[in-house]
Order: structure tokens, then sequence, then C-alpha cells
């Protein structure tokens, strides 16, 4: 796009961005628009803020851009889509945020807020299109599907957690089937296999949030994110994040003999110790299991993210607890674990016996219909 000038170059522009968004010589794609002639007027930024150095839940204040001198309008915080006054004096929408492929990673929703705002407002919104890291494969989307019950900021509407599509193509699909009546465009990315995962791309790895600061992050965060609604640490904190799992009452030998005799050979669990500097037990010497994904191509974490806690309750029942996750679009932090899978009663699943549990699951995480629901608004 930047040797191809769109028509609406020079036209007044609003860019929805973050420091994760960048050129493929990691260049962030703010400057290279300035650099190259765009007219861009206002930044807004999601979760995480401009920097991506916000912490997770954390409201994010607006302020001004150190690298272009452009004024930046937090979308989480105080509000969660721009206002009328925000939009006073934009022509043009542009979206620009890498996602991970996961239903409650944000960035997609404040998509959803902004694809609404600009049909309200009737101005064009262009989505700048990227890949998705973990692979456009839709044999690997992973539900449960959400319920209209547990729609959320981490959550709004019908879709699988795991859905292997881009957000250009996730915004043309909602555009069409709620009737969202968007004026809207997909910059497609060039190059991409849809059954390429991100080692694949040549490309040196850029964090899209704090705590996903790798591929292997990325790869099991579906699945090691539930732990957020237990008191059980998805290694928020270290340099670990949702590859591990631990507690200062855990044996990570035992934990990681019981969950190899239990898993696919596709990942294998190894005995660690590690100690948080932020979140969960902060500066606490915690013991538990690094996850360690052998076979990437086929490896599904939310079956074995389930299990994991499964696993961890009725080997710890006295030490385990559900815990709220309070953040700025859920004060109080309940019912955590419903809106991560999206389904009511959540918990009541993991009172099942093993085999029923397992069925259950199994059940959950199968999405038949997602690929064909999607099929007309593929770009790759």
């Amino acid at each position: 796009m930047l040797q191809n000038a769109p028509a609406w170059k020079s036209h007044r522009i609003g860019l929805i961005t973050n420091q994760a968004a960048t050129t493929n010589t990691i260049v962030p794609s703010r400057k290279a628009l300035v650099d190259h002639g765009f007219n861009i007027v206002t930044l807004f930024s999601p979760e995480h803020g401009l920097m991506v150095d916000g912490p997770d839940g954390h409201p994010m204040p607006n302020g001004m851009d150190a690298l272009t001198g452009l004024p930046v309008i937090s979308l989480y915080g105080q509000k969660l889509s721009p206002t009328a006054s925000d939009l006073s004096n934009i022509d043009i929408l542009v979206f620009d945020i890498p996602d991970i492929g996961c239903r409650f990673y944000t960035y997609l929703w404040t998509l959803s807020y902004l694809m609404e705002a600009a049909a309200f407002h009737q101005i064009p919104l262009v989505v700048l299109d990227r890949p998705n890291p973990v692979s456009g494969n839709l044999s690997l989307a992973e539900g449960p599907m959400l319920a209209a019950s547990e729609a959320s900021f981490i959550g709004r509407w019908n879709m699988p957690v795991r859905h292997s599509c881009t957000l250009g193509e996730l915004a043309q699909y909602f555009n069409a089937t709620r009737s969202m009546s968007t004026l809207l465009e997909v910059v497609s990315c060039k190059g991409w296999d849809r059954s390429d995962f991100q080692p694949e791309w040549g490309i040196p790895f850029v964090a899209t949030s704090p705590a996903i600061q790798d591929f292997a992050s990325m790869l099991l965060y579906p699945g090691l994110c539930l732990l957020e609604a237990t008191n059980i640490s998805e290694g928020r904190g270290t340099h670990l994040s949702f590859q591990v799992a631990g507690a200062p009452w855990m044996n990570g030998k035992q934990v990681a003999k019981l969950f190899n005799q239990l898993v696919l050979e596709d990942l294998s669990a190894l005995p660690i110790e590690f100690e948080p500097f932020h979140s969960k037990y902060a500066n606490q010497p915690c013991a538990g299991i690094q996850l360690q994904v052998l076979e990437p191509p086929f490896f599904q974490s939310m079956s074995y993210g389930l299990l994991l806690i499964k696993m961890i309750k009725e080997l710890y029942p006295k030490q385990f607890q559900w815990s709220p996750y309070p953040t700025s679009v859920n004060k109080d932090g309940q019912r955590h674990l419903n809106k991560l899978l999206g389904i009511p009663d959540a918990e009541q699943l993991f009172d099942l016996p093993l085999q029923s549990f397992i069925a259950q699951v199994s059940k959950l995480t199968f999405v038949a219909d997602w690929k064909e629901a999607v099929a007309p608004y593929l770009l790759y």
C-alpha cells in the first residue's frame, strides 16, 4: 500500500494502531504511513495502549505519540468506542493492529466497536489485514462457541475461541452476518499461505502485548489463559507467560508426570520452578509445569488447558480455587471463566467424572460449522 497510494491518502485519517503494528522491516506502521505522506490526524489505541506496555485489563489514558507528535485517544479506558467528537475531524478510519487468533484477545473487539461507530457516522473504514500467527488452518479452530448470555468485551459475538481467521476476514464476516452496514474495505496482505505459522514468515517476532513475548505463548494462549479464572499462575510476571502453570503449593514433578500420562504426543510437560515479579504470587517461589508444543501444525490448546485445570483441581482440592479477574471492562472480575469459555455455568464442567469431562470437552471444542460459515469471507 505504501508503494501504491490509495485515493484516500490525503484525506483526514484516524489510525487505530499500536507499537506491535510494523512493516516487515520493523518500522512502526504509523511512522511509515506518516513518512510516506499519509494525512493521519489522530491515533486511537486499544488495550495495553499505543506502546503495548499497559498491564492486562488496566484502563489506558489519552496522550501524545512521541514518535509522530499526533494525539492518541484511548479506546480502552473511559470508553471502548470513539465518540462523535473524536470523529469530527476524520474523513476515514484505518485499522492496523496484529492479532493472535483468539476470541478473548481484545483487539478484535476494539475493531468491532470501531465498525459500529464507522457505520453510525457513515465514515469509511479500512482494515490493513495481517496474517494469523497461529495459522489460518480452519481444521485447527476450537470452541466453545460463544453463548449470547456470556457476551462481554472478551467475546461479543458468536464464534470459536481459536478462529483461524484474520481480522480482515472476521470484519467482512461480521459486517455481513450482523448487517452492520459498515463502509468496509480490507487491504489484503501479500504472500501469506494460511497454513503458515509465524516462525515460517521470515520476519522477526514482535510482541503483541506485554505477556505475549514469543510464538510459544501465542500457540498456548487459548488454553492456558483459562488459568486467569483460577488461583494458578499462568506465568504472568515471568518470561514464560502462558507457557507455565504453577503455585506455591504445587509439586511440579507430580503434575508433570500425571499430565504426560494423559496427553498426546504433540505436547510435553516439564517440572519447573519460577517466581513472578508481578501478578499472581508476585515475589513468591512457585512450582509447576512448563508446556512444550512438539507438533505446532497439529496442536490445539483448548482441550489441554481444560484438562490441566481439571487435573490440578482434583490433585489439590483443598488448595485449588476459582478466582475473580477484575479488569477495566469487568470491574468485579466475576464469572471470568464463563466469559473466557463463552458458556454459562462453566465451573460445573469440572465437577464431572473424568471420562464424562473429556467427552464434554470434546463436544464443546468441536466447531464443525465454522469453516462453512466463514468460507464466503476468506481472503487467502
